[in-house]
């Protein structure tokens, strides 16, 4: 380094910039070096490993270098300040700044303060990085560039931008960042520095400072307050604060750091109400709005957090009240009114929703409201006559006249709401609608729109997200494989691939789910055709659908269908379906737990969508549907929520709920074929826990529904129960034996039901013939077996074998569950699991062998030695024989010549 005495007068020329300097201030420096070649750099002693290293081993001797404590601060004349204009941050220069006649320039990109140092020659432009306004000096004047020295400013221009994906990148950066490449600039050592990998220290604290995560409302803005303690010096706290803000989706975060004998403060911002860059400057820091450090001495890390807590509540800035943006007085409705008064009144005040109340003299209480669309569907369905109070949505929430807009904005999303209610008391005061909210956030973006850019704030719509590392972690590498062939042919073909329902939103709920969906933008018949020509598969297409079904040569499955919406021409009818996008396709889905998209094209591999909250409502464990005539349209979809309320623990919103009743009231299911009620109800039977969904059928008294002789009786609860214990247990004893499962449930549904009764259940879901005599007359020939079973006192091993011999499982299993006697239960288990399984050895053809002619002694002595057996009288073959010569001579009254000394053959 240069060596320089302190001698006193000598005017110096100095070169600094702000404490703990990133890449961009040490490229800004060098870059000011070559516009004052006669100047010193003063390097405030950056700390940060990365750039520390790259001094060691690099390019130092480009620089001027002067060590801060070999500068006589007297002599300084002119002060070149860069990439910051705060006294704070300069350290110990900061002296500099009282010398008489000192000529001060400054270059930096960052907002502009009323306490900035004041500047003899400024320049200052709103870009991406301070070297790009240095380089851009040095290109207009024509001051040569060496490639090592473009390196480095490149490297500036690389950081502060995020490598150009920091919204704060402006044209400026890129032109900046090409003119330095065509200096020489090499882009490989610049990745070879921007590029971090997590090491196991990192990794260590940042789960330290997740852990340690606080979570604070200061004037109606979330902050997050966390803090960290390490006895030496961590370089790399600010990248960790970075990766734990997007990591955990956190708007403003302020991390503290005790290290050795200093609080590090780290600040990042995405909200305009708080500017990090101001706020850290009231003690000692500096930086953008949007990213901000400091450094704070002779402190714990208590202190500092109470500090910063006064000063947070002194600058966050209240927001926009609920007072202030709502409509006055608000156009309400009674829950009387009809469908078709509620569109007059719609079209009257021009407007597309109503507040719906509950007239109480003075105090009208707000019970819902409801929406012109929800409105029209139900005239299109001629219920005009309907009160409004049957499709209105009750999950309403309301706000009070102090309500902050953030607030505001939140309830209106996340809820889907077209209007929120201002209540005061038991007044309501106004309301605010959807369009109020747009209005006042795109003007709040006109006043911002020339402030400095937020380089952390993301640029992608809130509804979509990356999630193709989940993925992988999640789906096999086959599965993964198949997602990315689709999407490889669809991105071949011109068109949009998604996978969709089920296998999405069962990917969320960490349940296995193979069965893939997948929606092409286009047309799908086409798509699934090529594919499967590329892929060895095979195609069956439904051309009145545009659905298609592609086979793997080992017989896996992919279903898939063109984006389409469908529409309903009276209420319980098949949809119409018509082509469409993806977001129209979702809306047709019947949850919105199911209406999760994922894109499969290359370019978008693994973006997630999300148009109507799903992932909220698969968060907060809530069953919702999509709009308030889905079971009007599609009254079978009340089945479905019922079975996925139950299989993944859920609840089933209020509102929804509501419309379970009012479907049921209307009793639209007498509109439904018995065919899709019958499918529906088996989809349920075939659940792993189907009781619990039987019992939530009878709350909504769906069972009634489903065909009004099914006997509703108050031992049903009981018989489920028991049902699930008991096939339970056949399972767990025999993994590899098959039966209808379903079946046995189902029978428990019809088990007060005579044949009569019966048969008009199974005619009207149009059941099976096979499984119409199982459910009716065998049912009932095996409730009067049952019946001796529990009745008879005395029965030996052949008597109930006898009695159950060949009795279908699902009919043994039905009398274990319907019996309350502890005897007929053993000897009901005792058949399934021994004595059905009990066979002889001696067959027809010993008999022969025996001299005995075939005729009806030949069955009844082979019956008679099966009956031995099964009581334990006979054990073996020659037991066997001897038993048989017995039977014989005892029903035909003589030997028939056999010979008494004549062996059984050996088996």
């Amino acid at each position: 380094m240069t060596a320089i005495n302190k001698q006193a007068n000598k005017p110096l020329t100095i070169i600094t910039s702000h404490i703990n300097a990133d890449f961009d201030a040490l490229a800004s420096m060098l870059a000011a070096q070559k516009l004052y070649p006669e100047a010193l750099a003063v390097f405030p002693g950056s700390q940060e490993k990365n750039l520390r290293n790259f001094f060691i081993q690099s390019m130092v001797y480009l620089f001027n270098i002067i060590e801060l404590n070999r500068i006589d601060f007297s002599a300084v004349t002119r002060l070149v300040l860069v990439d910051t204009r705060r006294r704070g941050r300069i350290g110990e220069l900061s002296r500099v700044l009282d010398n008489p006649g000192l000529e001060i320039h400054i270059y930096d990109h960052h907002p502009k303060k009323e306490d900035d140092i004041p500047a003899d020659r400024e320049y200052h432009m709103l870009t991406g990085a301070t070297v790009t306004i240095l380089s851009g000096i040095l290109r207009k004047k024509r001051i040569p560039i060496s490639p090592e020295e473009a390196t480095i400013m490149c490297l500036g221009i690389y950081e502060d931008t995020g490598s150009f994906t920091f919204p704060s990148t402006t044209e400026h950066d890129f032109k900046a960042a090409a003119y330095l490449l065509s200096k020489g600039a090499n882009l490989n050592a610049i990745s070879g520095m921007i590029t971090r990998e997590f090491n196991p220290e990192q990794i260590g604290l940042l789960n330290d400072m997740i852990q340690a995560a606080k979570r604070y409302t200061i004037n109606g803005v979330d902050i997050v307050v966390t803090s960290i303690a390490t006895d030496n010096y961590f370089p790399d706290f600010s990248f960790l604060v970075q990766k734990m803000a997007k990591m955990e989706n956190i708007d403003a975060i302020f991390a503290l750091g005790l290290m050795e004998n200093k609080v590090y403060i780290v600040a990042r911002s995405r909200t305009e109400e708080i500017d990090v860059g101001d706020i850290l400057s009231r003690i000692g820091g500096g930086g953008h709005p949007s990213a901000a450090s400091a450094t704070v001495k002779g402190t714990t890390v208590a202190q500092t957090e109470q500090l910063l807590f006064e000063i947070l509540y002194d600058k966050i800035n209240p927001r926009h009240l609920a007072r202030h943006l709502m409509s006055s007085p608000a156009i309400m409705a009674g829950e009387q009114t009809t469908c078709s008064a509620a569109k007059a009144l719609l079209t009257r005040y021009n407007i597309n929703a109503l507040l719906v109340v509950k007239e109480n003299g003075d105090d009208d209480r707000i019970t819902g409201c409801i929406t012109r669309q929800v409105i029209e569907k139900a005239l299109f369905h001629d219920l005009g006559d309907i009160p409004i109070r049957e499709y209105m949505n009750t999950e309403i929430s309301q706000v009070g006249p102090e309500a902050d807009l953030l607030e505001i904005q939140e309830k209106i999303i996340e809820n889907k709401q077209r209007i929120l209610p201002v209540v005061e008391g038991t007044q309501i005061r106004g309301v605010i609608t959807r369009t109020d909210l747009l209005n006042t956030l795109v003007q709040r973006n006109r006043t911002t729109r020339y402030e400095f850019p937020n380089p952390d704030s993301e640029t992608s719509n809130k509804r979509s997200r990356m999630v193709h590392n989940f993925m992988r972690e999640r789906l096999s590498k086959h599965i993964l494989q198949i997602l990315s062939q689709l999407g490889e042919t669809a991105g071949g073909l011109g068109c949009r691939a998604y996978v969709v329902g089920g296998f999405v939103r069962d990917l969320f709920l960490f349940r296995k789910n193979e069965d893939i969906d997948v929606v092409i933008e286009g047309d799908g018949i086409a798509f699934a055709k090529t594919f499967a020509k590329a892929h060895g598969a095979r195609t069956h297409t439904h051309e009145k659908f545009g659905t298609a079904v592609i086979t793997f040569p080992d017989d896996f499955k992919i279903d898939v269908a063109s984006a389409r919406t469908e529409y309903y021409q009276f209420p319980a009818s098949l949809p119409v379906v018509e082509m469409s996008s993806i977001k129209m396709d979702m809306f047709r889905r019947d949850f919105t737990i199911n209406t999760l998209a994922i894109e499969l094209n290359p370019d978008k591999f693994g973006r997630l969508l999300d148009f109507f909250s799903a992932q909220k409502d698969i968060k907060d464990k809530v069953l919702r549907v999509l709009h308030n005539l889905s079971f009007v349209e599609d009254p079978t979809r009340v089945f479905r929520a019922l079975r996925f309320e139950q299989r993944f623990g859920f609840t089933i919103g209020k509102l929804t709920s509501s419309l379970i009743d009012n479907a049921v009231k209307m009793d639209f299911f007498k509109r439904v074929a018995g065919k899709r009620l019958y499918a529906e109800l088996k989809l349920i039977l075939k659940e792993e826990h189907p009781a619990p969904i039987l019992l939530r059928l009878l709350d909504y008294d769906l069972l009634q529904a489903i065909h009004p002789r099914i006997k509703i009786e108050n031992d049903l609860q009981r018989l489920l129960e028991t049902a699930q214990k008991v096939t339970d247990w056949h399972d767990l004893l025999f993994i590899d034996e098959s039966y209808k499962r379903w079946a046995v449930f189902f029978m428990i549904l019809l088990c007060h039901c005579d044949l009569e009764a019966t048969l008009e259940i199974c005619g009207h879901l149009t059941i099976a013939p096979r499984y119409g005599k199982m459910f009716g007359e065998t049912r009932i020939m095996m409730a009067e077996h049952l019946t001796r079973l529990e009745r008879r006192k005395r029965m030996d091993n052949a008597q109930i074998y006898n009695l159950l011999k060949g009795v279908r499982t699902e009919l043994i299993l039905y009398m274990m569950i319907c019996t309350t006697s502890d005897m007929a239960i053993k000897r009901i288990s005792k058949y399934h699991t021994q004595l059905r399984h009990v066979a002889i050895t001696l067959s027809g053809k010993d008999l022969l062998d025996m001299g005995l002619t075939p005729g009806p002694l030949f069955s009844r002595t082979l019956q008679a030695v099966l009956e031995a057996k099964l009581n334990g009288r006979v054990r073996n073959r020659e037991e066997e024989f001897a038993f048989a010569r017995q039977t014989i001579k005892r029903q035909d009254g003589r030997s028939h010549g056999l010979p008494r000394d004549r062996k059984p053959r050996s088996t």
